[in-house]
């Protein structure tokens, strides 16, 4: 069933507000964001969302509300589409000796990393991985990603308590070597056990303003 325009303010509104405080908006916090002055208007738009299954709740429960994957997937759908997420690719440019810079009509698109799933973004912190110029500061792309291959850089939990951005390598005895790319720091081994890979890094970037 299709939502109506005040339905999906409503729902858009429960699903920023549940994101940025943890919680669900009690019933005057929404009448509040969308200038409704009565609470029973509120609990009709409420009610029709759960009808809908884009919202439902807990038992007993305040503020228990809770947006449903229907909702969750109908805005990936919406997401702009991979070509709006395209640059136009100039050409090549020497690092070393200069070359001629001849303009192409290749573009790079960067939906080909955005448009992916399970993709977040995590600050660099330390010097761990300099040698593969990842530097503090920079950002990495990385895809959840629950097994990897040995080799490829990962998002590690180690003990369950230290995250580290290391090349991941599997050892005899169950054991488990993540890499760092720095000349001044050894490797870390520990059981594959307390080794929980959380995603494969796809790329890194670095803003210099």
């Amino acid at each position: 069933m299709a939502l109506t325009r005040r339905q999906k303010e409503v729902l858009d509104l429960i699903a920023a507000f549940v994101a940025d405080h943890g919680y669900c908006p009690s019933y005057e916090e929404i009448a509040r964001g969308l200038g409704l002055g009565s609470l029973a208007t509120v609990h009709k738009h409420i009610s029709a969302l759960e009808r809908k299954h884009y919202l439902r709740r807990g038992f007993n429960q305040s503020r228990s509300l809770e947006v449903t994957p229907k909702y969750v997937q109908e805005q990936r759908k919406h997401r702009p589409a991979a070509a709006a997420l395209e640059i136009p690719l100039m050409g090549r440019i020497a690092a070393g000796v200069p070359v001629e810079a001849v303009a192409g009509r290749e573009r790079l698109d960067l939906g080909s990393f955005a448009g992916q799933e399970n993709l977040f973004a995590l600050e660099v912190r330390g010097d761990s991985m300099i040698d593969e110029h990842i530097l503090s500061g920079d950002l990495v792309l990385v895809q959840s990603a629950p097994e990897v291959r040995d080799g490829e850089l990962v998002v590690a939990l180690v003990r369950g308590s230290e995250t580290t951005l290391k090349r991941f390598y599997r050892e005899p005895g169950d054991m488990a070597r993540l890499q760092p790319a720095n000349a001044q720091m050894p490797p870390l081994r520990v059981p594959l056990a307390e080794v929980q890979i959380q995603g494969r890094v796809l790329a890194v970037l670095r803003k210099y303003k």
